[in-house]
């Protein structure tokens, strides 16, 4: 009776999880066909209901028609990634991506894309997209968005079935998460970490890092991630030969995968459960693990995974049945060539040795690089900037008409806000208490000179010029204080410690997090005006990359506190 009342239940969730994908694909559907601001609006509402997105999400008819399709294609390959439906990921991610011209939010496009590919087991993509936005997020000077892409590197050398290139990534990731005091970050890397060393053979060592990963979790309470850990650490019990541990661990987390609809863990954790029995010589059990396995992968086009399964359905058939073990080899052979074909062998070692191997190598070997790149990119603008000069002229005045009406509107706006709030300034002494209660330790101020005192001050002025004006970037800073970009990140790290990106972004959150724990009255849409994010959803991501909690969140705790 049990089981059918499980059946049952399993297939009312399967039924409303497709009604639900269906409805948002309907919408998509809607958009593509007829993009406006209401099918668009439409789309995010969905989104929101199924709490695949934070806060709400809404356009005006003033909304740039390509700010529209960015938004919702971006998000629509974030949608069919959970969904794990990758190809459809890929399709929208690479309709994103061109209408991107910010760089944070490039990266995040990027790095989906990225992450899309690894799942599709298409690794000279993935390499190809992981290095762009690493480059962007190490332009950046942000930790935890370095670490972030690092983990990403780690795991396309993983999938390529070359761990030790792999473990150069990780471990400098786990070192940017530390730096970054990001715990969620941590546990990802400390996972990818026992991963890595388990691949190598190394499972002793591979032990720690996944304990280490499961206690991060536990003590947020992820239990979702929680069952994760878990499934890994079966993996490394496996590689210690302790089978039945891992029998017992994976008897644990298969239920609940397949409960949640996780499609992709519950794959993996029956080929894990597959190894787990066929080692205790339980051929014929496993046989049911490896095969639903199998199926799973192949509808998903997960070709890595598939080719584990097709070999343990192959070994636990061999005895009982040969025919349909020699069917299971000759489909385990074909996928395993698809893999590891010479073209995904010369893309990735034409970017293994564009990016280079070294770690005790890359500053130097990028400080010449850089050098060499000036002289040469100083003669081919020389040559260019006569015949770009007019061309840049038309695009720019066509696209200032355009943005000046839009920052126009955005203007009256704020100005309207700023007439009930006028506190909204954020000075240099806000910014040294913001972080020494960030960090929970007293800290000295910084001993600057009046000259330098002064000059932080012009800037964090100009800064919040700017975002009252609703768009600010170091480039425009520069130049509003008559130097060059170069000159201004020079003093600005010298003085401060932090690149120009970093300081205006510890503004922003500054005036963020003060408005949303004084100010109830405003939303969170307002405040993201307020701090010169155009849209919700950038906003939401950058909060919760610099504080920790998206900014409902940080608003209820500081309610509660």
């Amino acid at each position: 009776m049990k089981r059918i009342f499980y059946v049952v239940a399993a297939s009312l969730f399967l039924c409303l999880h497709t009604i639900q994908a269906g409805t948002v694909e309907t919408l998509l559907s809607q958009f593509v066909q007829q993009p406006s601001t209401d099918h668009a609006n439409r789309f995010f509402k969905e989104l929101l209901k199924l709490e695949f997105v934070d806060e709400p999400v809404s356009f005006t008819s003033s909304t740039p028609a390509d700010s529209l399709r960015q938004q919702v294609f971006y998000w629509a390959g974030e949608w069919f990634y959970d969904q794990q439906q990758y190809r459809q990921a890929e399709q929208y991610a690479l309709k994103a991506l061109p209408l991107y011209h910010v760089e944070d939010q490039k990266a995040d496009c990027l790095n989906l894309l990225a992450i899309t590919y690894i799942r599709l087991s298409d690794h000279a993509n993935a390499a190809k997209y992981a290095k762009l936005c690493y480059a962007l997020d190490e332009k950046s000077g942000d930790a935890d968005r370095i670490s972030s892409s690092l983990n990403t590197l780690s795991a396309i050398y993983m999938g390529a079935n070359q761990p030790r290139e792999a473990e150069k990534y990780v471990l400098k990731g786990i070192e940017m998460a530390e730096k970054a005091n990001n715990p969620g970050r941590m546990a990802i890397l400390q996972a990818m970490a026992s991963e890595v060393y388990h691949a190598m053979g190394d499972d002793q060592k591979a032990l720690p890092h996944i304990e280490r990963a499961y206690e991060i979790d536990s003590l947020a309470g992820q239990e979702g991630r929680m069952m994760v850990r878990l499934a890994q650490k079966a993996s490394v019990l496996l590689g210690l030969h302790d089978y039945r541990q891992a029998e017992q661990v994976l008897g644990r987390v298969i239920p609940f995968f397949r409960k949640v609809g996780d499609r992709q863990s519950l794959a993996i954790s029956q080929n894990k459960m597959g190894m787990a029995l066929l080692s205790q010589h339980r051929e014929a059990e496993a046989v049911s693990y490896y095969r639903e396995a199998a199926e799973s992968f192949s509808q998903m086009g997960d070709i890595y995974n598939e080719v584990h399964a097709r070999r343990g359905l192959y070994e636990s058939l061999w005895k009982t049945d040969p025919d349909a073990a020699k069917a299971e080899l000759d489909r385990f052979n074909d996928l395993k060539d698809s893999i590891y074909s010479v073209t995904t062998a010369e893309s990735l070692a034409r970017y293994n040795a564009e990016f280079g191997n070294d770690w005790l190598q890359v500053e130097n070997h990028a400080e010449r690089q850089a050098r060499q790149r000036a002289i040469v990119i100083g003669v081919v603008i020389a040559l260019l900037l006569a015949a770009l000069t007019a061309a840049v002229w038309i695009v720019m005045r066509r696209r200032n008409r355009k943005q000046s009406r839009i920052n126009e509107q955005l203007s009256t706006d704020i100005e309207q806000l700023r007439e009930k709030y006028r506190e909204l300034n954020i000075h240099y002494e806000d910014i040294l208490k913001a972080t020494q209660e960030a960090k929970a330790a007293p800290q000295q101020e910084p001993q600057l000179s009046d000259a330098d005192r002064s000059f932080i001050e012009q800037t964090v002025n100009i800064i919040n010029e700017l975002m009252s004006r609703g768009q600010v970037d170091a480039a425009t800073v520069a130049e509003r204080l008559c130097m060059s970009p170069f000159q201004f990140r020079q003093r600005m790290t010298t003085l401060t410690g932090e690149t120009p990106q970093t300081f205006i972004q510890n503004i922003r959150m500054t005036r963020a997090c003060h408005l949303l724990a004084r100010h109830l009255e405003l939303s969170v849409s307002e405040i993201a005006q307020l701090c010169a994010y155009n849209d919700t959803p950038n906003f939401t991501r950058a909060f919760k990359k610099a504080i920790g909690s998206t900014p409902t969140e940080y608003r209820e705790q500081k309610q509660h506190s």
